[in-house]
């Protein structure tokens, strides 16, 4: 037969919990541990965010004070031979080559041999190299040169002719001024 429980008394909290099997009232701690615990981190973790929104409120509004602000650039003293070697090489680079090469290119005939190019861009000055069987043909050279509309001026510097060679090619330099654009 099993035992019967016969409690007449009044129930009451503190007797409840005595009752209670031990697992169950283990449970019921760690269960209030858990939820304190949670509550104070989800606590920690607003202060946490506060703080940032903070720290980001104070970084946007010093960011701000910065872009608002003229920047300064720090003045560098260039030497002159320094200053007038980079303006040199930046006339160099802006040399119309483009525009050269197509007046040359359609000026210059079969029976011509370029050798040499070599710009003054101080000047506008370009300084043709170049080779011809005869007289003839290196005097209207330099005039198919003067009709160029690039070209200002064309004007026959020099000549000499190459004994060392069979053909006795005229070898001759010419300069011509190109328009500034």
């Amino acid at each position: 037969m099993k035992p019967m429980r016969i409690d007449f008394a009044q129930a009451t909290w503190r007797r409840a919990l005595y009752r209670l099997h031990p697992a169950f009232l283990a449970a019921g701690l760690a269960g209030i541990a858990l939820c304190a615990g949670g509550i104070w981190f989800s606590m920690h973790m607003a202060e946490q965010r506060a703080a940032r929104e903070e720290q980001v409120e104070r970084l946007r509004a010093s960011q701000a004070a910065l872009s608002n602000r003229p920047a300064r650039m720090a003045e560098v003293a260039i030497p002159e031979a320094q200053a007038n070697a980079v303006n040199t090489a930046i006339l160099r680079l802006n040399v119309p080559w483009r525009a050269l090469e197509d007046a040359i290119g359609s000026a210059t005939p079969a029976n011509i041999a370029l050798l040499a190019l070599d710009p003054d861009p101080k000047k506008q000055l370009l300084k043709i190299t170049a080779e011809a069987r005869n007289s003839d043909d290196m005097v209207g050279y330099v005039q198919v040169l003067k009709q160029q509309e690039f070209f200002t001026a064309a004007a026959l510097v020099r000549h000499e002719i190459g004994e060392q060679d069979p053909n006795h090619p005229i070898r001759f330099q010419v300069e011509v001024q190109w328009r500034a654009r």
